[in-house]
């Protein structure tokens, strides 16, 4: 199994920020040009990026659509947006404007028949996010939590065609804690889609300890890389290793 590292780009007010455990008055502002963030990190040499509309996912529909269009704009490299995305019509607005990949989180919960939909008129371009608070997933931009747990959700999928599973563990998330290797692997093993794993990567370790673990197809990488403790070229050629 290749594994594929995603730079993060999350959006709150048009600029780049990180949150810590998905509180939006934690944030820290990384820079206020999302788009050449986003051409840096393809200058890096990443081969995808991982955008999220923070304030789209509180508010139940795209709130960032300027600064997403900016980033598709600045860089061939292929883009997966989450956030806000609830509807067949801002699903097939977001792919014509040339996003490679959606990441549809709450509506998983809330609309399995509109992931259901959304994988088979995208063919391979529908990534599910499950974000887990204590094993159960939480929605709406990690306000509500449900009864659901993680392999529960995941498996109601198993057969719609998705893409990706994107498995964030909120404890950790923006604390550089380090990734939650075993519920990730865990996850990875329990289903036929590929698993990516987010939340708390602190440093190479984490990238080495997920391709050891095995059932993981990639990492999300955030607060890390803004802050240094991850280089770029070298979290680039362990992945490839």
């Amino acid at each position: 199994m290749s594994f594929t590292l995603y730079p993060a780009i999350d959006l709150k007010g048009g600029q780049v920020v990180r949150l810590q455990r998905g509180a939006m008055d934690q944030a820290t502002v990384f820079g206020a040009d999302p788009a050449a963030q986003a051409a840096a990190f393809a200058a890096q040499g990443f081969g995808w990026l991982h955008v999220v509309d923070l304030d789209g996912a509180f508010a139940g529909q795209p709130a960032n659509a300027a600064a997403v269009r900016a980033i598709l704009g600045a860089t061939p490299a292929p883009v997966q947006l989450g956030g806000g995305i609830r509807d067949m019509a801002t699903a097939a607005a977001w792919m014509e404007a040339g996003v490679s990949r959606l990441i549809l989180g709450s509506a998983a919960v809330k609309d399995p028949g509109f992931v259901r939909a959304a994988a088979r008129a995208f063919p391979g371009r529908v990534a599910v996010g499950i974000d887990a608070r204590d094993g159960r997933v939480a929605t709406e931009g990690w306000a509500e939590t449900s009864e659901v747990t993680a392999t529960e959700l995941a498996l109601r999928f198993a057969d719609a065609g998705v893409a990706a599973i994107i498995f964030t563990d909120i404890a950790r998330d923006g604390m550089l804690a380090g990734v939650n290797v075993a519920a990730t692997a865990a996850l990875g093993r329990a289903v036929p889609i590929p698993v990516i794993a987010s939340g708390g990567a602190a440093g190479l370790e984490d990238i080495r300890a997920l391709k050891a673990a095995g059932a993981v197809a990639g990492c999300i990488l955030g607060r890390a890389l803004y802050d240094g403790r991850i280089e770029p070229r070298a979290a680039l050629e362990l992945a490839a290793a």
